[in-house]
C-alpha cells in the first residue's frame, strides 16, 4: 500500500514528529510482518530519527545549521536556500524500518521527524508498506 500525507511547517527550520501518522498508516495496512519506507520528495527536507525531546531537537538543528554557517554558495545566487539542500541531503529524504506484529520497531525513544529546512511549507510525505 501507499498512502501520502502532508505536514504544514511553521518555519524555516523546524522538526515535526510524525511517528503517530506512520504507525497509524502501518495499522491501516494491514501489514503484519515487512516493511514500511518513509520518503519526502522534496530536496529541502529529510526524515530525522531521533527523540522528540525540545531541547535535543534545538541541538539538532543547532548542530546542522552551525555546519553550514559561513559559506559563500554558489546555489544562492539563484534562490538563497543551499543550506537546504545540503542539510536535506546529508539527513536523506528516505528511511526504512522493519515492521513486526503490526508495529514499527523502534527503539524506546526514537520518533520519525520531518526536518525542515527551507520552510514554511506544504510537504507530502510518502508511505509504502510492503
Amino acid at each position: 500500500m501507499i498512502k501520502e500525507f502532508f505536514v504544514q511547517t511553521e518555519k524555516r527550520y523546524e522538526l515535526k514528529d510524525i511517528s503517530q501518522t506512520i504507525e497509524n498508516i502501518v495499522q491501516e495496512s494491514g501489514l503484519a510482518e515487512g516493511l514500511v519506507l518513509i520518503f519526502v520528495p522534496h530536496s529541502t527536507c529529510g526524515i530525522i530519527v531521533t527523540e522528540n525531546e525540545e531541547g535535543l531537537k534545538k541541538d539538532w538543528l543547532n548542530f546542522l545549521k552551525k555546519m553550514v554557517a559561513g559559506f559563500d554558495f554558489y546555489h544562492n545566487q539563484i534562490d538563497d536556500n543551499a543550506d537546504s539542500h545540503l542539510l536535506a541531503g546529508l539527513v536523506s529524504q528516505v528511511k526504512v524500518f522493519p515492521v513486526k506484529k503490526g508495529k514499527i520497531l523502534r527503539g524506546t525513544w526514537q520518533q520519525i521527524l520531518l526536518a525542515e529546512f527551507d520552510g514554511p511549507r506544504k510537504r507530502k510525505i510518502v508511505v509504502l508498506t510492503k
